[in-house]
Order: structure tokens, then C-alpha cells, then sequence
């Protein structure tokens, strides 16, 4: 009896121990992707301030082109309402994009569970 309840034993730690690696392996995978996701976030915010400026200074420019041709407030009022039009379809096509969006899951660890679960049940 002894050897069966040292081997039961052996088994549960190896068990826990197997447990621990996986939550281990979700972990550093999730903080991998955290890392990624956090530069990425970093420079495009960067990048938008900058595009800001640019779309900035480009309706600016585009008004006062119209502006020769019209009252200034035409022009304005034009370049107003493509911005909305613009604005309205970035916001619908946004909005769809981010209810598609995966949940950050840990891939990788999650197969891996699955695996050992797939294998503890046949028996492998």
C-alpha cells in the first residue's frame, strides 16, 4: 500500500507541478503580448498626433483655395462637411473593426492545456 500512495503522491505533484508550468507559460505569453501592444499603442499615438497636424494644415490649405473662388465662409462650411462625412465613416467602419476584435487570450498556453487534457483522457 505504501507504494501506491507514494506513487499517488508522485503523480499529484507532478500534476501540480505540470499546472504551475502552464499558468507560468499563460503568463509570460500574455506579458509578451502586453509588451507588443504597448509600444504599438505608443507609436500610433505618436503617429496620430502627427497625421493630426498634417490633415491640419491641409484643410487649412485646402479653405483657402476655395476661399478664391468663394466667400471664406463657403469655403469653411464645405471643408466642414466633408470632415463630418469623413468622421462618420471612420466611426461606423471603427466600430465594426473593434466587435470583430479576438480577446487577448494566451494562444498558446490555451493548446497546450487543451493537449495534455486530449492526452490525460486517452491515456497517452
Amino acid at each position: 500500500m505504501n507504494g501506491l500512495s507514494d506513487a499517488a503522491q508522485r503523480v499529484a505533484d507532478h500534476a501540480r507541478s505540470f499546472v504551475q508550468l502552464e499558468l507560468q507559460l499563460a503568463q509570460a505569453e500574455l506579458k509578451r503580448k502586453a509588451a507588443a501592444l504597448g509600444a504599438g499603442v505608443g507609436l500610433m499615438i505618436g503617429a496620430a498626433v502627427l497625421a493630426f497636424l498634417a490633415v491640419t494644415f491641409g484643410l487649412l490649405a485646402a479653405a483657402a483655395g476655395l476661399a478664391t473662388t468663394m466667400a471664406v465662409w463657403e469655403a469653411l462650411l464645405i471643408v466642414f462637411g466633408c470632415l463630418i462625412v469623413i468622421t462618420a465613416i471612420l466611426v461606423t467602419v471603427g466600430y465594426f473593426l473593434l466587435q470583430k476584435g479576438s480577446q487577448p487570450l494566451p494562444e498558446q498556453a490555451v493548446e497546450e492545456a487543451q493537449l495534455t487534457a486530449e492526452a490525460l483522457r486517452n491515456g497517452d
